[in-house]
């Protein structure tokens, strides 16, 4: 089929693109096409660099660089405090050159979210507990909470898609666009 679709756009307009710019030719992609841009920083320094890396290519390529998104990557182990730590995580997974790692409680996760918030290092992080079946509820429960109490966190989520809670506005159909020129000549 060429040409538009008969069925309805859907409400996002198109899905969320997200790409990870760890490396160069990454950021360089992202800053072309991506929604989101996850990122992976060790400092609120570094993750400000990356960030104002990326939304001078995206200005580069004529897109509005306060559209895009950008998330610090983190893996997080919450850690069991009653327990001694799971056999070969005494000193932390190895994870290398897979992202950042994050051990500590419910609290500290907070404070450095805050903190990183503080120093307007990027727009949120993306957190991925290294065990879900025990990390997930303390992050919820514990970190958000905490980060909620503090007004960094919001208590609804103001729309239905993704793009809405991201902030992203819906984009334009391509169709739409070809059809007022096409009207125009």
């Amino acid at each position: 089929v060429k040409g538009p679709a008969i069925v309805p756009r859907p409400p996002q307009g198109r899905p969320v693109t997200v790409i990870d710019s760890t490396t160069g030719p990454a950021r360089e992609a992202a800053a072309r096409h991506a929604d989101v841009v996850h990122i992976r920083a060790t400092t609120p320094e570094q993750a400000a660099a990356v960030r104002d890396e990326v939304r001078a290519k995206a200005a580069a390529h004529g897109r509005d660089p306060g559209a895009l998104r950008v998330l610090v990557a983190l893996t997080v182990d919450l850690g069991d405090m009653e327990t001694a730590p799971e056999p070969g995580l005494e000193s932390g997974p190895r994870l290398a050159g897979r992202g950042t790692y994050f051990r500590g409680g419910p609290v500290d996760l907070a404070d450095l979210i805050a903190q990183w918030h503080r120093a307007g290092a990027a727009d949120g992080f993306h957190l991925t507990p290294i065990t879900p079946e025990r990390d997930l509820e303390r992050i919820v429960n514990g970190t958000v909470a905490l980060l909620q109490h503090r007004s960094l966190f919001r208590t609804f989520h103001p729309g239905g898609t993704l793009r809405e809670h991201l902030g992203l506005v819906r984009p334009a159909s391509r169709y739409a666009a070809a059809r007022t020129t096409a009207k125009e000549v």
